[in-house]
């Protein structure tokens, strides 16, 4: 077996003993400090494999493959580091919780789907991981108990079982229209452009993926998944987990050969996610909600930029999304982690943890020089200037607005006692994130042979990252001396849904009353009814 082959393997091998280990109860209890080493192998994996050395386990009539392509390598690394320190973190956070071997089954159980959709590479692999990644992430949101964790995760799981079901019908047409009915994802976009059910796989995979990476108004499990799971299981679901279907959007659809339609489509419903998360995001009051509805808010771009490479046909637009997401991953699972460490900080040394918090949080809406700045710069290569591009800029204003509204909702959860501390556990792992969000997209960034430290320092650039920053910053100035704006529910689409299915119910069933009512007082309805009764036991005799 290849040194390649041995990291593939352990990615998502280790997790998974680690997670039969839970079986035997002692060590179950004991696992909790170890949750950061399952991590280890990817993030090897992201650095030292060989980029599409093909590792194919299992029989011949039952392979399962696994290999590494550079969108795959570049979401695998942040997120395996974010796995790495949120283990660290959960360690600490979760060390006095009564059902700490529950949460670190469910913790293993995520991490493996998780990692291992980005090695997959037969579709049969992609659908087993995803499962794995739902029903453990299902847990992480349960795992409080709370009637609104009971909610968040019943509207979890049932949001990802419909979309499983709309990838597996999905890759099953993929596989009929393949030559050799071949299972390998490298083959579907071929196999896509020239099958006579194109359109139809389209839709299955756009819906498909698209619920799980949260796009409006298919969105609303994840304010509710994110208010509802404990501060570290929050920061690995919006950094790490909906980047899986991400991959997914990355590595299925034909970014090269695919309809100007449905690429423009796809751009179109990602841009209004985008403003739509920030319109509502700017009414909450929880800041684990504000982040969440900024994840909604940013997973729109990610998939405008796919959106809009599939209708101009680029086939870097992937690179260029993963890119993108890797940000996201880091700052946003830094983030989190902050919400965590701020709860347990008093006043007097709230400032060490509030300031970076700002330069990550502002970072996010492309403040110069941070990776928020340098993703939205190469972003615009296939964004463009025409109207993807100044929706994508005002998507920018709007993700200042935001964080700049979070950061004021996170100073408001300080904790009570002015002396207090974030332990060592919480602030260590959040200042690792904090540095690799401002040390790694820069990395990145120099490591392209298309991009050079001239290009992101070049007075045009630094202006365009800079005029967004300050009218989101004006914005968010006025929002603040107002304060008028309506609390929105968390999931605001689905509470509107209950309350008309409420309504509706209550309008059927006073209907239905009424129509009771009618028929005990018409003289003939008994008659009427005798008849058909009569007329059925008739008809079922001649039948004989």
């Amino acid at each position: 077996m290849s040194f390649t082959a041995l990291l593939l393997t352990a990615t998502v091998g280790l997790p998974l003993a680690m997670l039969l280990a839970c079986l035997w109860q002692p060590l179950r209890e004991r696992m909790l400090p170890w949750l950061a080493l399952g991590a280890v192998p990817g993030l090897a994996a992201a650095f030292l494999s060989v980029r599409g050395e093909l590792l194919v386990l299992g029989s011949a009539r039952f392979p399962l493959a696994f290999a590494l392509d550079r969108p795959g390598a570049v979401l695998l690394g942040v997120a395996a580091l974010l796995w790495l320190a949120g283990g660290w973190y959960a360690a600490e956070y979760q060390r006095q919780a009564p059902d700490r071997g529950r949460f670190a089954v469910c913790w293993l159980m995520t991490l493996s789907g998780c990692l291992g959709i980005f090695v997959a590479a037969d579709m049969v692999s992609v659908y087993l991981l995803l499962a794995l990644l739902s029903v453990g992430t299902t847990g992480l949101v349960l795992q409080t108990g709370t009637p609104p964790a009971l909610r968040a995760g019943a509207i979890y799981i049932g949001m990802a079982l419909l979309a499983e079901s709309l990838l597996l019908v999905g890759f099953v047409l993929i596989v009929n229209s393949a030559p050799g009915n071949t299972l390998l994802v490298a083959d579907a976009p071929a196999a896509i452009v020239a099958s006579p059910w194109r359109d139809a796989i389209f839709a299955l995979l756009i819906a498909g993926f698209g619920i799980k990476v949260g796009l409006v108004p298919l969105h609303f499990w994840i304010p509710l998944a994110h208010g509802a799971a404990p501060v570290p299981a929050s920061a690995l679901l919006s950094g790490a987990v909906v980047k899986a279907s991400v991959i997914g959007l990355i590595r299925f659809l034909p970014l090269d050969h695919s309809p100007w339609a449905a690429g423009a489509a796809l751009a179109a419903v990602g841009l209004f996610g985008a403003l739509y998360a920030v319109a509502v995001g700017v009414t909450q009051r929880h800041p684990k909600t504000v982040l969440a509805y900024s994840s909604v808010s940013q997973l729109g771009v990610i998939v405008a930029i796919i959106g809009m490479g599939m209708a101009s046909g680029d086939p870097n637009a992937g690179l260029i999304a993963a890119f993108y997401a890797s940000n996201h991953v880091l700052s946003k699972g830094a983030l989190f982690m902050a919400v965590g460490v701020v709860s347990a900080t008093g006043s007097r040394r709230l400032w060490t943890i509030m300031l970076p918090a700002a330069v990550l949080a502002v970072g996010l809406g492309g403040l110069p020089l941070s990776g928020g700045a340098l993703t939205k710069a190469v972003a615009k290569e296939v964004l463009g200037d025409g109207p993807s591009g100044a929706l994508a800029t005002l998507s920018a204003i709007g993700t200042t607005l935001l964080m700049l509204h979070f950061l004021r909702r996170l100073r408001a959860f300080a904790a009570e006692d002015p002396a207090a501390t974030a332990s060592c556990g919480l602030r260590r792992p959040w200042l690792l994130m904090a540095v690799a969000s401002l040390v790694v997209p820069w990395a990145l960034f120099l490591l392209s042979p298309r991009y050079s430290l001239p290009d992101a320092l070049a007075p045009y650039a630094l202006w365009a990252a800079l005029w967004p920053i300050a009218v989101g910053g004006a914005l968010a100035y006025l929002l603040a001396r107002w304060q008028r704006l309506p609390e929105l529910p968390e999931g605001d689409v689905v509470v509107a849904l209950e309350r008309a299915g409420l309504a509706l119910s209550a309008m059927a069933g006073a209907a239905c009353v009424r129509l009771d009512g009618a028929l005990r007082q018409w003289p003939l309805a008994s008659v009427a009814l005798l008849g058909l009764a009569l007329a059925f036991a008739v008809a079922t005799l001649a039948g004989r």
